[in-house]
């Protein structure tokens, strides 16, 4: 079934491209979706698969009248009048492709100028989220299961579509072909199978795939440049003064040539993925040459050396291969590189020679997608400005190696994992070796009494799941529980502690100099319940933030009641790995998009501002016990933890009673009969003269009364 509705949607892009009425795709896009909030299933199906049919149409008839055009009406390049010259077989072709497109795309071409919103939905291949909705309705699985994996692969971080996929896997009759990408781009799929290959030494096998993507990835390099040549996309939608003929000309002119350069980002850019393979069209090269040379084809490596070297001509390896193959051919053998290549390159660097002169002359900006792109192509004003980019860049890292030196942490050993770069995030980062493994395994033998004691959840077993038992433990609790002697105060003054120890090292990192206060200090375990995890769908802790209401569908997060607005920084301090998932993770403001994860072991230590930059979960726990402390902190005195003060005060009681001479300690040791001392804490060093970010924005959850919602 799947791969009948492949190929029902190549044949009504062939047929779209016929003469024929050609409904637009927005509009029937809109009716589908429609249709699927209406539940209207065989209508929504129908309507999604025509607006995906006339989205390929119009692509298609679009590259054919302009393909067509090009032929019929060619620019002549003989001498003449700028006008007669240009704007005469511009005229002329403009008139072709209306004509053509008139054929095509009845009753008006004008019709299919969809919104940027909507081109974007196709783009992200929307269609098929929809309609494997649809197909799942009505029971057609095998096609509910292509579109289902088509819109995943571009889609790889959807976390309810990753759920989905899942289920279908799991379903009795659902085949292992179904699972196809209806939208595939052919180039990739013979370039990675032609790399795999290349590193498993197969090279013969290597040089025709490689071959194969390379022929593709220009054909497509060609199809994206045809697109191109659309309409006027005016970025600022604010109302300015129109241009003049030769302005207007030249922009719409700089913006195509800006366009047909990004196109080798585009094809370069697997599905899914957000960067570009770096280089694409010329690592095709370097691998194809070294195949060669493999296979004996001496003749075919120097042709691909040669056309590597016009990406980089100065390239020290490849002029060394390049000499090699020449004195194995002959020095009478002609070895010149590809005819497609140079055309790629002759054609790029002209296209680039009049970018440059756009944006020295007439304030465009650029960003230029190669990184072999001459340096003597670019203005010497913009040589200077990428000259002094680079010198502060420089500089930036000459003095975060000499913050480095200085030791920004106010502990000894602690080192910081991964920072906001590395988490794809703003005001976040990862500390390792927080505690040691004696000191968690006394904080986890607190947890069991945390267990029987329960912390006023109103006796339910987890405030987010059914799937998990809930246990938790606030400093007042533990400080109680100890005075009761149900606890060491060993371990109750080193929960006191190494939250202590969490808040100095956020402090320094984040804002050094500007007090943070606690504002809820939590030791929380979450237990997988046996029995109750098959075919488990749902997180240990949906995503939100911390001191906002998070609304996904308005990309907005309320600092209002009943979050805690007071928050302006979270940390969590992990203290076992010893279990089956339980990872917190980043999202966009979507809450679908994972953009970091972080893997919890004992004396890690994750921290992040509470606002809307950080939206968070936590992935389920599927076996075992899963411990931490959940911490909160604010720039607030106001809205500081009132139960860590009388903490504080029981534990100085008890240092106090320790203090008086042997006949008065009536409670000297603990029931267990341990005695109390514990290391000495970590002195504090020298904070940071330098301020490393400013916090952001904050988050609150619910009111105290509904404190579960703090639990990570």
């Amino acid at each position: 079934m799947a791969s009948l509705l492949c190929l029902s949607l190549l044949a009504a892009a062939a047929a779209a491209t016929s003469p024929g009425r050609l409904v637009p795709f927005d509009l029937l896009y809109a009716d589908g979706v429609r249709a699927y909030l209406a539940r209207d299933w065989p209508r929504a199906a129908e309507l999604l698969q025509r607006a995906l049919h006339s989205y390929a149409g119009l692509r298609a008839a679009r590259r054919a009248c302009r393909a067509s055009c090009a032929r019929e009406e060619p620019f002549p390049g003989g001498p003449g009048r700028w006008e007669a010259a240009l704007l005469g077989p511009v005229l002329r072709r403009a008139g072709c492709l209306q004509q053509c497109l008139g054929r095509r795309l009845r009753p008006a071409p004008s019709a299919h100028r969809a919104s940027r919103a909507v081109r974007r939905d196709f783009q992200r291949r929307e269609p098929y989220n929809y309609l494997q909705v649809a197909f799942f309705k009505l029971k057609r699985l095998d096609q509910a299961v292509s579109a289902a994996h088509t819109f995943f692969v571009a889609n790889p971080q959807h976390l309810q579509m990753r759920e989905d996929i899942e289920k279908y896997r799991r379903m009795s009759g659902v085949k292992a072909d179904s699972f196809q990408d209806l939208e595939a781009t052919p180039h990739w799929e013979a370039y990675e199978t032609g790399v795999q290959h290349y590193d498993a030494d197969e090279y013969l096998q290597a040089v025709a795939r490689l071959e194969e993507s390379l022929s593709e990835a220009l054909s497509a390099l060609e199809e994206c440049r045809a697109l191109c040549e659309g309409p006027w996309e005016d970025e600022d939608e604010e109302e300015k003064m129109q241009p003049g003929l030769y302005e207007a000309i030249a922009a719409h002119y700089i913006q195509v040539l800006k366009c047909r350069q990004q196109c080798v980002l585009e094809i370069a850019t697997k599905p899914g993925r957000i960067s570009a393979t770096e280089d694409f069209i010329p690592s095709h090269l370097d691998l194809l040459q070294f195949a060669y040379s493999q296979v004996g084809n001496q003749t075919q490596a120097a042709e691909c050396a040669a056309s590597y070297l016009l990406f980089y001509p100065t390239d020290e390896p490849m002029l060394e291969k390049m000499k090699q193959y020449r004195t194995e051919l002959g020095e009478d053998a002609a070895v010149t590189a590809r005819q497609s290549i140079q055309h790629y390159v002759q054609r790029s660097l002209m296209e680039k020679k009049l970018i440059y002169y756009a944006v020295e002359h007439l304030g465009e900006t650029f960003n230029d997608p190669d990184l072999w792109t001459p340096d003597e192509l670019i203005p010497e004003n913009l040589k200077e400005k990428y000259r002094e980019d680079q010198e502060k860049q420089k500089q930036e890292t000459l003095d975060v190696e000499e913050r480095e030196k200085r030791g920004p942490l106010p502990f000894e050993g602690i080192a910081v994992t991964m920072d906001s770069q590395q988490m794809n995030g703003t005001q976040r980062v990862v500390f390792d070796r927080v505690l040691t493994e004696s000191e968690c395994k006394d904080l986890l033998r607190l947890t069991k009494a945390a267990g029987e004691a329960g912390d006023g959840y109103r006796a339910r077993r987890s405030p987010h799941t059914p799937h998990e038992r809930f246990e938790g433990l606030t400093v007042l609790k533990a400080m109680q529980l100890a005075q009761n002697g149900d606890v060491e105060w060993r371990d109750a003054k080193l929960l006191l502690q190494a939250s202590e120890k969490s808040r100095q090292i956020i402090e320094s990192y984040f804002t050094p100099g500007k007090k943070l206060h606690f504002s809820f200090t939590h030791l929380v375990c979450r237990t997988a319940i046996d029995g109750e995890q098959e075919g488990r769908m749902d997180l240990s802790h949906p995503v939100h933030a911390d001191n906002c209401l998070l609304d996904p569908e308005g990309q907005e997060c309320w600092k209002e009641p009943p979050a805690y607005v007071y928050r302006d920084y979270s940390g969590i301090l992990y203290l076992n790995d010893d279990f089956q998932g339980g990872g917190l993770f980043f999202t966009e403001m979507d809450t679908v998009t994972v953009t970091a994860e972080v893997r919890p072991k004992c004396g890690r230590l994750v921290a992040f501002s509470s606002g809307k930059e950080n939206p968070h979960g936590v992935w389920a726990v599927g076996r075992g016990r899963r411990c931490a402390i959940a911490l909160w902190y604010t720039h607030s005195q106001e809205h500081a933890e009132q139960e860590r003060v009388k903490a504080e005060e029981l534990m100085e009681q008890r240092a106090a009673e320790q203090d008086k001479p042997d006949g008065d300690k009536h409670q000297g040791t603990d029931r267990s009969g341990r005695s109390s001392s514990e290391p000495r804490a970590p002195s504090r060093a020298a904070r940071p003269a330098e301020q490393r970010q400013k916090p952001g924005l904050d988050r609150k959850q619910h009111p105290k009364v509904l404190r579960a919602r703090d639990e990570f």
